[in-house]
């Protein structure tokens, strides 16, 4: 099943989806006194593959002025080395040749649109900051074109090749180059700042409140669980509390306005995102602690105000029938094609071409092992569906991993294929490492493998992948991204992959993960086109601490997601469930104006 972690097994349900794939809170919470983020030493559990905030400031007062000498230090005033990536030399070169932190947008991006994004690199959480900025880059990918790299790395005259900056800081007093502030203050492009060293802008500038109307305070520290939106509450994780908000006060409504308020538990608000003039500043980093329902969702419709301003406002739905295998009932296929055909509803159909039961976990001690082929059933219905709009996805090989349990049972559906995890003592999925054999010829023989199962059936290859549980390495989605022309997915990125924004030039970290979804068309740093999943899915039991999900919890997260300009509404279905529940989310999103798509047509653009 795609279950991110916490998965269930087959035989318990499905996936609770969640936004950067976790509904649950940290298992091991960070607190005010130890706030500074860091890897588990005992491994990825599923909130890992959220990225903690920054760590908390030194005081809730701003820095009167910049001193460069201690601007190395981090929120945490603990003293590190600077790891700012490739020297200079490699963005200067930008002036005459293409450099390799420069990535294509997606299919359909404004191609008159270009976009610099800019990260914090410096101190013991440089790290983060690196993985801040590939969120940021991903998201800006449905909008435009794009180079990303770290900030300390910016030369003058950068930004004239560019048609938008965004720029996300997390380094607490990050040593900025005297350049980037100065070319901040004389653009009239679209700028959007998040998170820390505003100070620094302010204090360039002649008269910063006169330019934007609005002049940066103080951190609040106040218990600000809500965001509110264009008219949306969304969630803010009680986590990212201790990192505080930079408040701004409007010192000129005519040209200030308040985007976005944050209220807290004492009776007052925070101006979560302030907009002056072409400077849109939100006070924190809204990519830590994320979920479905979350101020992420507020940060992604910015991000494409800078990436595309043209951006389109279109309504658009997709639904993925998921963990569709050789055991598979056809009359429960069969059903859900005709539901889905009477309602003029297009869909995808995630089939696991090889399904095995290698230890006979649901079959008595007896193995068990189904080539598509042999179940001429389900490869009758599969025809049917495509003949009702349905389109065949490949969804790994066998969707599970060997002989052992991976983390349930080694059972196709249940299981990771493409990395390896565990149960914790504390019921959370760990993540541990990618399997010891993975290589590219090893990912490519199981990719390989599959497609021969779809023609064995004398069904055509796919052209889209959606990796078992959403997780593999950097390796298989290199191998994904060659054989493919899109996934269907939320991303699996490791911290050290894209150093100074050159991917693929340095070693991923498997101990620092993290997930992203994306609730439209991006095109990652692996170089994929990622169909967007952002909804989730039904799930009637609990497990792994997670709670049950249903239609009206999906439709919630759909209402929440309304705020993104051009936002997909996208979730997935398993066929083993009541169909009830998929008529009512359907219906739900039918009836808030969204037309159902094939993913072919959203992966066009």
């Amino acid at each position: 099943m795609t279950r991110f972690a916490p998965f269930a097994p087959r035989a318990l349900g499905s996936l609770v989806v969640s936004a950067l794939l976790a509904f649950a809170a940290i298992s091991d919470p960070i607190s005010t006194a130890n706030a500074a983020p860091k890897p588990s030493p005992a491994g990825q559990t599923i909130d890992a593959r959220q990225l903690p905030a920054p760590p908390p400031p030194p005081s809730a007062t701003l820095p009167a002025k910049r001193n460069v000498a201690a601007s190395l230090a981090t929120r945490s005033a603990a003293t590190s080395s600077v790891s700012a990536g490739p020297a200079k030399a490699l963005v200067t070169a930008a002036a005459t040749t293409t450099p390799s932190n420069s990535f294509p947008g997606a299919p359909g991006s404004n191609a008159n649109q270009n976009t610099l994004v800019l990260y914090d690199s410096t101190g013991q959480w440089g790290w983060l900051g690196e993985d801040y900025g590939i969120m940021a880059a991903n998201l800006v990918s449905h909008g435009s074109k794009f180079t990303v790299h770290a900030a300390v790395n910016y030369v003058a005259g950068e930004l004239n090749g560019y048609t938008g900056l965004i720029y996300v800081g997390s380094t607490y007093d990050e040593p900025l180059p005297t350049a980037l502030l100065d070319d901040v203050l004389a653009t009239t492009k679209p700028v959007l700042w998040m998170g820390d060293n505003i100070w620094q802008l302010s204090a360039r500038a002649t008269n910063f409140a006169a330019q934007y109307g609005f002049t940066p305070m103080f951190f609040d520290f106040s218990n600000t669980l809500t965001v509110n939106y264009k008219g949306i509450a969304l969630q803010r994780n009680s986590l990212a509390v201790p990192s505080g908000l930079l408040q701004t006060v409007i010192n000129d409504p005519t040209k200030a306005t308040v985007l976005a308020s944050a209220p807290n538990d004492v009776g007052g608000t925070i101006n979560w995102a302030t907009q002056g003039a072409n400077l849109t500043y939100i006070g924190e980093v809204p990519f830590s602690y994320t979920g479905p329902n979350d101020r992420y969702l507020a940060a992604v419709d910015l991000v494409g105000t800078v990436s595309n301003p043209a951006m389109p406002a279109r309504k658009r739905a997709l639904v993925r029938i998921e963990d569709v295998s050789a055991d598979d009932n056809p009359a429960q296929l069969r059903a859900i094609a005709d539901y889905l055909y009477s309602k003029n509803v297009p869909f995808t159909v995630a089939v696991i071409p090889y399904y095995v039961d290698p230890n006979g976990y649901y079959n008595n001690g007896v193995p068990v092992s189904l080539h598509l082929r042999q179940v001429s059933g389900v490869v009758s219905a599969l025809k049917y569906m495509q003949s009702k709009g349905g389109t065949l996805i490949m969804h790994g090989y066998t969707h599970q991993y060997s002989n052992v349990a991976n983390p349930y049972s080694g059972v196709s559906a249940d299981d990771f294929e493409f990395y390896r995890a565990h149960i914790s003592s504390t019921n959370y999925v760990v993540y541990d490492t990618p399997p010891p054999e993975d290589t590219m010829l090893w990912a490519q023989g199981r990719i390989s493998k599959g497609l021969q199962e779809f023609a064995n059936a004398g069904l055509q290859a796919p052209t889209i992948f959606e990796p078992p549980h959403y997780a593999a390495s950097a390796i298989d989605y290199q191998v994904f991204n060659s054989q493919f022309t899109a996934r269907y997915d939320r991303g699996l990125y490791a911290t050290g992959w894209c150093p100074n924004g050159v991917c693929g030039t340095g070693t991923p970290n498997y101990t620092q993960i993290y997930g992203q979804f994306f609730p439209y068309l991006v095109r990652d740093i692996y170089g994929t086109v990622v169909i967007p999943e952002q909804l989730g899915n039904v799930e009637t039991v609990a497990f792994n601490n997670n709670p049950p999900r249903f239609p009206a919890d999906i439709l919630l997260t759909a209402q929440n997601n309304t705020v993104i300009k051009d936002s997909v509404m996208s979730f997935f279905f398993h066929p083993y469930l009541n169909i009830n529940y998929l008529k009512q989310i359907v219906t739900g999103l039918q009836g808030m104006g969204y037309t159902f798509v094939p993913a072919n047509t959203v992966k066009q653009g």
